[in-house]
């Protein structure tokens, strides 16, 4: 789509000339996140600095009918943020201040563009915790989790980004500003705007200002790896750990594949893996009582036990659970720096992973592929990293996605679902009818239009192609 001089000098008075760029090099740089090897430049990018910058524009757009893509930090991996109709890419990055840390009510009010662990670090210093914590947190903004509903390795105890979202000031469409909420832990007053707009993948407004809840923060941790003979007993473990009354606030799978990839890609990391371990289970408790958590950590052994197990590694040192830690969250980095990869966001009920993971394996022997495995088991949560390698582009393009969709209708038959955190935005898009009756996808489309009538916000993500 072709962008009019006179567009562009609106946009222009609108940012400042500083702030506004149609050169080549930057469009490309704004036209990819982490979404396998895809890029969609924008036609221009514009970097607002506020909300009323950030309405203005949308109310020129939406004049023009011109498509608006919102930007964050391109971490996604469901191209939410890929410009795939082109237009405007709408980056932002000026938005990046922590405007209220309220220690009275543990709440804390920031911009879009604050990175999730300075949030993190900046509650800490208060005593407060934000618990939500992506893989990515060290560069991911928190306006992008709220957008694609992120979770983390510690959603299994504290829940994911919509479990911590109060409130939300957003830009409609139309350039409108609405707050969505109250600043209140409840809230029975009409519809609950809040959490439509959590997780609608920047589809139906861009967020401008977000408050969260906050909780007080734990003190100590115990972290511990549990090597295991066989993948699938990893998995049945983690339900069978639940079943036995532990609440792990962290409890991540990675088969061995994964373990070693991570292993070849990050320095300094020395876990001696024998040619017989097949999984890691890595498992975290946390609290403010030592001695309760050293009770816990016995009935994590106990149970595990149970299972075909080698010497379980205690991390007793910061810079150790770090480097378990810096391990687990290099897995997709890894897996990337050696193939071009889809990564499937699977979920399933617990119960069901051993299954999940079985049926993985042999959908990927039908069509040829190999698959990475892991993720945060204790929400039922497997990421299937599916490796390009040596595939022909034929074979990748026509018969990879047949697989995908094999894998997506296991993934439901085992009453699971598509995405569990990364959202669907343009590369799940077109299995939604796996998950989704036409009934639900038409209800969920008239709810886009009612936001969006002239379909400007994000357009080309969520809805099937053929809807």
């Amino acid at each position: 789509m072709a962008i009019s001089p006179e567009l562009l000098v609106r946009l222009e008075a609108i940012v400042g000339p500083s702030y506004l760029s149609i050169d080549p090099e930057v469009l490309k740089h704004y036209g990819h996140d982490e979404t396998e090897d895809l890029v969609f430049p924008p036609n221009v990018v514009v970097k607002p600095g506020s909300t009323q910058e950030i309405a203005a524009l949308l109310k020129v757009a939406n004049h023009f009918k011109m498509p608006v893509t919102p930007i964050g930090a391109r971490t996604g991996l469901s191209g939410g943020a890929l410009c795939v109709y082109e237009g405007i890419g709408l980056s932002m990055e000026r938005l990046n201040s922590i405007i209220e840390i309220d220690e009275q009510n543990l709440q804390v009010t920031v911009e879009p563009a604050v990175i999730t662990q300075v949030l993190r670090e900046a509650v800490a210093e208060k005593g407060l915790c934000y618990p939500v914590d992506p893989s990515s947190m060290g560069s991911c903004y928190i306006g992008g989790n709220v957008a694609e509903n992120s979770g983390g390795a510690r959603a299994v105890k504290y829940g994911v980004t919509k479990d911590y979202v109060l409130n939300l000031e957003v830009v409609l469409p139309n350039g409108e500003i609405i707050w969505t909420g109250a600043n209140t832990l409840k809230n029975s007053t009409g519809y609950n705007l809040t959490q439509l707009m959590v997780g609608s993948e920047g589809t139906l407004g861009i967020i401008t200002k977000i408050v969260l809840k906050l909780i007080p923060l734990n003190t100590h941790n115990i972290l511990m790896l549990v090597p295991f003979f066989k993948a699938e007993e990893a998995c049945e473990a983690v339900s069978t750990l639940f079943r036995a009354g532990i609440v792990p606030s962290a409890l991540e799978f990675m088969e061995r594949d994964a373990i070693d990839f991570a292993l070849r890609y990050v320095e300094g990391i020395s876990v001696a893996v024998p040619d017989t371990v097949q999984a890691h289970l890595l498992i975290e408790v946390d609290g403010n009582y030592p001695e309760i958590l050293m009770q816990e950590a016995e009935k994590i052994m106990h149970v595990v036990e149970q299972f075909a197990i080698d010497e379980v590694l205690f991390a007793d040192t910061e810079d150790q659970k770090k480097a378990l830690w810096k391990m687990r969250r290099s897995v997709a980095e890894a897996v990337k720096a050696n193939s071009v990869y889809k990564e499937e966001d699977t979920v399933v009920p617990r119960y069901m992973l051993p299954e999940l993971l079985t049926g993985v394996k042999k959908i990927g022997d039908k069509y040829g592929f190999k698959s990475v495995c892991y993720g945060h088991a204790g929400d039922g949560n497997l990421h299937i990293n599916i490796l390009k390698g040596d595939l022909t582009d034929a074979h990748w393009t026509h018969e990879v996605p047949k697989g995908i969709r094999e894998l997506f209708e296991l993934t439901v038959r085992l009453k699971g679902t598509l995405s569990g955190e990364h959202g669907i935005g343009l590369v799940q898009k077109n299995y939604m009818d796996i998950a989704f009756s036409k009934v639900h996808l038409e209800l969920m489309e008239r709810i886009k239009h009612v936001f969006d009538p002239n379909n400007i916000l994000n357009p080309g993500k969520i809805f099937p192609d053929h809807l």
